[in-house]
């Protein structure tokens, strides 16, 4: 590991592809990246299997041995910060942060959502395109902040909803889109390319107005 490679705790609820996929590109040398911990708040769950079998440190911080919401994120955040991370990456973890652990690692923590932000925050957002008969469908990285699914969106990419889709159809045609762009946008964190500015995106040191668009094969 060289001085510019960008330390990233990764933190997971469940099946932890998006981690695979970073993982994978870690490991290919694609990304200047060294994932030194994977967190879960759900023992047993893939994410961490995946940890275990490329060898990175992994724990569990489990939500539901806390009294409070606060209290859990006081835990997670001690954790987190004994790896002193770089950049913070939410991959699939379901859990809504305080703002206390939003603040601590403002600007150095990012999320993927599945929409096209700033449409559908939170949950069922494949039932939501289909019901509004969207024409695309896509996701978002964005920067976290103390809005839910609300920071400044970094990057998107998209696909046209076809006829026959359905919401099973739509969640692993998303999943293959965001295994190509979660991994860009954490490389460009990595490269210093982006950074968090007030409630600012910026690209190169340049306000992003609009999100970049990721185009992909889908």
């Amino acid at each position: 590991m060289t001085k510019q490679t960008c330390r990233v705790v990764v933190l997971i609820s469940g099946n932890g592809s998006n981690l695979q996929a970073l993982i994978d590109q870690q490991a290919a040398g694609l990304l200047p990246i060294d994932i030194v911990a994977v967190i879960s708040n759900r023992p047993n769950v893939m994410g961490l299997q995946r940890a275990a079998k490329a060898n990175i440190p992994h724990q569990v911080v489990d939500h539901t041995e806390f009294d409070s919401r606060e209290l859990f994120d006081t835990a997670l955040q001690q954790c987190i910060q004994q790896f002193t991370p770089d950049l913070v990456v939410l991959a699939g973890y379901m859990r809504i942060m305080t703002a206390d652990l939003v603040r601590r690692f403002a600007g150095k923590m990012l999320n993927i959502h599945p929409s096209l932000l700033p449409k559908y925050p939170g949950l069922h957002t494949h039932r939501r395109a289909l019901d509004n008969k969207d024409l695309q469908h896509g996701s978002s990285v964005h920067f976290v902040t103390e809005e839910l699914d609300g920071g400044p969106v970094i990057a998107q990419s998209q696909f046209d909803i076809q006829p026959g889709d359905t919401e099973d159809s739509l969640a692993i045609r998303i999943k293959q889109l965001e295994h190509k762009l979660y991994p860009k946008v954490v490389g460009w964190f990595a490269e210093n390319k982006i950074a968090l500015q007030g409630n600012q995106a910026l690209y190169n040191g340049e306000k992003l107005l609009q999100p970049k668009m990721i185009q992909t094969d889908l």
